[in-house]
């Protein structure tokens, strides 16, 4: 088992990794969006799912991996109104890829983020 870090993403904001590979698969923490210096942006819903995609890629680039080697996601919504924007601009970062997924609106997200979204994925 190795942890995964990367000054890229934010770091942890509670007793947990980025990401632990292990087997030949890496398990990504969820990102919201909070920028590589710790910032929370602004309660937008397009906003919010670029950064914590990009957040996603960043940590699965420092696992020696990517969002090609995705072969399941979870996304957790504030709100399910908010599922056709996340679901556009998520098929923009995935393109022709589709991995397995699972999407559940919960009640609160930490820092009152409107997505998180975590994966596990293929090394290398």
């Amino acid at each position: 088992m190795q942890y995964v870090s990367t000054i890229n993403a934010p770091q942890a904001i509670g007793p947990y990794s980025q990401a632990i590979t292990h087997g030949g698969l890496v398990y990504t923490s969820g990102q919201i969006a909070l920028t590589a210096d710790g910032l929370m942006l602004e309660d937008n819903i397009t906003i919010q799912t670029h950064q914590v995609l990009k957040n996603l890629k960043e940590v699965l680039i420092a696992s020696n991996s990517s969002l090609n080697n995705v072969i399941k996601t979870t996304i957790f919504l504030s709100d399910m109104e908010h599922f056709a924007i996340v679901n556009e601009i998520y098929s923009e970062y995935f393109g022709r890829h589709k991995p397995a997924r699972s999407t559940v609106a919960v009640k609160t997200l930490p820092r009152n983020a409107l997505v998180e979204i975590d994966a596990v994925a293929i090394v290398g």
